[in-house]
C-alpha cells in the first residue's frame, strides 16, 4: 500500500488541476514554437523561389497572428502559475504559523521564522521561469524527432547536444549543491543569532558588547560569502559553457545545413528551420541550467518545511467541552524545561478547587515558573498529568480555553498594536470590558494621560512605558474578559508603592469574583490576602494548606529556612 502522502505533497497535489491546466496550455505554446522554423522554410523555399509578394503577405499575417496567439498564451500560463502559488500558500501559511509558535513552546523561544521564508521560496519558483523549463522540457524528444524527418545529421547533433546539456547540468548540480546547502543553514543560523541579539539591544549597548557580538558575526558572515561565491564561481562556468556551447552549436549546425544543402539533401529553407528548431530544443535544458540555484533554494526549502511539519502533526479537531470553571489537579507531575533532561518539577501532586486564591512560594530555581508554565499546559509534562476541570490542559483547544484563562510572565511581553488592542488580547476590542480591566489592574488613569489614550500605539519593548506600566498593562490584560483561572509570576516586580496597592485591589476583584488565582511571590504583602499557600523546594511540593497553617510551619523553622522558604 501506499505511504500517505506529506501534508506538503498533499498541498502539491491539491493543486494538481491548476498544474494540468498549466501542461494543457504549454501544449498549445509548443506546438505554436514550431511556427518560426515553418514560416522561415516557406520564406526561403516557396516565397523567395516564386517571388511572390502576396504569399509573403500572407504567410507574415499568419505569422503575427499566431504570435500573438503564443504571447496570450504565455500570459495566461503564467497568471494559472501565480494562482496555484497563491493556493498553495493559502494552504500552507496557517498551518506554518501556529507550527512557529508550537515549536517556540518546545524550544524555550527559539524558534525562527525561516519556514515563512521557506514558503516564499516555493512560492517565487512556482511563478519563475525555472518551472516552464519542467514543462516544456518533455517537448524535447518531439524536436529532435523532428530534426530527424529533416536529416538524420540534424538529429545526431540535437542528441549529441541533449546529452553534453544533461552532462553540464548534473554537474551542475553536484558542484553546487554542498555549498549552497551550507550556505543556506550557515544564513538561517546569522539570522537567526542576529535576530536575538536585536532582542537584547539595550544590554549589548550598554556593556559595550557589540564590537564581540559583530566580530561573530563576520566570522560567520565570511563563511557564508567565500561558500556562496564558490557555488556563484561553480554555476556560472557551468552556466557559460552551457551558454555558449548553444550558441556555437546553432551556429555550427547552420554550417551543417548549409554543406547539405549544397549537397541537394535539404533545402535552404530546412537549413534555416532546423537552426531554430534545435534552439528551441535546447531551451528547457539551458533554462534549467541557469535557473538551477532557483532550484535548489526550493528544493531545500521544500526539505524544511516537511521536516518541520512532519515534526509538529496537525492536531484533530476536538470535540468542544462545556466552559472551564478553574479547578485544577496536577497527578505526578514531572516537567522539563524545553531541551533539557534535568526534571525541575519532580513528582508534584494536589488539587486546587475552583475560586481558591494560593499563593506559590519557594527559594530561585525551585521551580515556580517552571510549574506555572505546566499548569497552562506551555509546557507539556514529561510524566503525569495536568488537568483542567478533568481535561488534560495539553489535549484542549487553545482557541476555546484562551479566553478564559490569564497569565501574566515575570517577563512582560506586549505586541506591535495600540493599548487596548493588547489588553484585549488582540480579538474583537469590546470597550466597556476593556476599560473594566483597565479599572481592576489600577491602570486606567495612566493609560488616559497619554496622547492617545487607549488608541496610543506601542512595541514589543513596550514603547514609552515603564517596566512598571508595562507589567500593569500586562495584568490587565490578564484579567480581561473575566478568565476563571489567573496565574500572575511575580506580578509586583517592578511596581512601585501605587502599583502595589493596585495590585493588591486587582487581587481582591478576582478573589470577589470566584476566580481561580495562583499567583508567585516573594512579597509577603499578597500573603495576607490569599486561601492557600504552597512552597516548593528543589522541585518538590514541600509543604501545601491554607495560609494560616503553613505560616504557622514557616515560621516554626530556623530563620534562614524560614527566609529562604519565602524568597525567589
Amino acid at each position: 500500500m501506499r505511504p500517505p502522502r506529506s501534508e506538503l505533497a498533499e498541498a502539491i497535489y491539491i493543486c494538481r488541476d491548476s498544474f494540468k491546466s498549466a501542461a494543457f496550455f504549454s501544449l498549445f505554446i509548443n506546438m505554436l514554437m514550431l511556427f518560426p522554423s515553418i514560416y522561415m522554410m516557406q520564406v526561403y523555399d516557396r516565397v523567395l523561389g516564386s517571388n511572390s509578394i502576396s504569399t509573403l503577405l500572407m504567410l507574415t499575417l499568419l505569422a503575427v497572428m499566431l504570435f500573438a496567439m503564443l504571447g496570450a498564451l504565455e500570459w495566461i500560463r503564467s497568471q494559472v502559475l501565480i494562482r496555484v502559488s497563491t493556493r498553495f500558500d493559502l494552504l500552507l501559511n496557517e498551518r506554518l504559523y501556529r507550527v512557529l509558535f508550537k515549536q517556540a513552546l518546545v524550544s524555550g523561544g527559539k524558534s525562527s521564522t525561516q519556514p515563512l521564508s521557506d514558503l516564499l521560496a516555493l512560492r517565487q519558483f512556482l511563478t519563475g521561469q525555472g518551472l516552464f523549463a519542467f514543462f516544456d522540457a518533455p517537448w524535447l524528444p518531439i524536436y529532435v524527432v523532428l530534426l530527424f524527418l529533416f536529416n538524420p545529421a540534424f538529429g545526431y547533433v540535437a542528441i549529441v547536444s541533449v546529452v553534453v546539456l544533461i552532462f553540464l547540468a548534473t554537474w551542475n548540480e553536484r558542484a553546487t549543491h554542498d555549498d549552497l546547502e551550507q550556505a543556506n543553514q550557515l544564513s538561517v543560523e546569522s539570522s537567526n543569532a542576529t535576530a536575538r541579539n536585536l532582542r537584547n539591544a539595550e544590554v549589548v549597548h550598554a556593556l559595550g558588547m557589540l564590537p564581540s557580538l559583530m566580530a561573530r558575526w563576520k566570522e560567520k558572515q565570511k563563511k557564508l560569502i567565500i561558500l556562496q561565491a564558490l557555488s556563484s564561481e561553480k554555476g556560472g562556468l557551468i552556466s557559460a559553457l552551457s551558454k555558449t556551447y548553444r550558441v556555437t552549436i546553432q551556429s555550427l549546425i547552420l554550417g551543417l545545413g548549409a554543406w547539405l544543402a549544397i549537397n541537394k539533401q535539404i533545402s535552404p529553407g530546412m537549413m534555416i528551420g532546423g537552426s531554430i528548431l534545435l534552439g528551441r530544443a535546447l531551451a528547457p535544458i539551458d533554462l534549467m541550467i541557469g535557473s538551477w540555484k532557483q532550484f535548489l533554494t526550493a528544493r531545500t526549502a521544500y526539505g524544511r518545511i516537511n521536516e518541520l511539519l512532519a515534526h509538529f502533526p496537525a492536531e484533530a479537531d476536538r470535540m468542544a467541552l462545556p466552559a472551564p470553571t478553574g479547578s485544577l489537579r496536577a497527578e505526578q507531575v514531572i516537567v522539563a524545561p524545553p531541551g533539557s533532561k534535568v526534571a525541575v518539577i519532580k513528582g508534584v501532586n494536589f488539587a486546587i478547587e475552583a475560586g481558591t486564591f494560593v499563593a506559590l512560594i519557594g527559594a530561585s530555581a525551585s521551580g515556580k515558573s517552571t510549574l506555572a508554565r505546566a499548569l497552562l499546559g506551555i509546557w507539556p509534562a514529561a510524566s503525569g498529568a495536568i488537568r483542567m476541570d478533568g481535561a488534560d490542559v495539553m489535549q484542549s483547544d487553545r482557541g476555546l480555553v484562551g479566553p478564559y484563562i490569564g497569565y501574566l510572565p515575570q517577563d512582560i511581553e506586549l505586541f506591535d498594536g495600540t493599548i487596548a488592542e493588547n489588553i484585549a488580547r488582540f480579538g474583537e476590542v469590546d470597550a466597556n470590558h476593556v476599560v473594566d480591566a483597565a479599572i481592576a489592574a489600577g491602570v486606567h488613569e495612566m493609560i488616559l494621560r497619554l496622547p492617545q489614550g487607549y488608541d496610543t500605539e506601542i512595541g514589543s519593548s513596550g514603547g514609552a512605558l515603564s517596566a512598571g506600566q508595562r507589567q500593569r498593562v500586562g495584568l490587565a490584560r490578564a484579567i480581561y474578559g473575566n478568565p476563571v483561572l489567573v496565574v500572575l509570576d511575580e506580578p509586583n516586580s517592578n511596581l512601585d508603592d501605587v502599583g502595589e496597592y493596585a495590585l493588591a485591589q486587582a487581587l481582591l476583584v478576582l478573589k470577589q469574583r470566584g476566580c481561580t488565582v495562583i499567583v508567585i511571590t516573594h512579597r509577603v504583602g499578597i500573603l495576607s490576602i490569599v486561601d492557600r499557600i504552597m512552597v516548593l523546594n528543589e522541585g518538590a511540593l514541600v509543604l501545601d494548606g491554607p495560609r494560616d497553617e503553613v505560616l504557622a510551619k514557616l515560621n516554626q523553622r530556623p530563620a534562614t529556612q524560614a527566609t529562604q522558604g519565602q524568597s525567589v
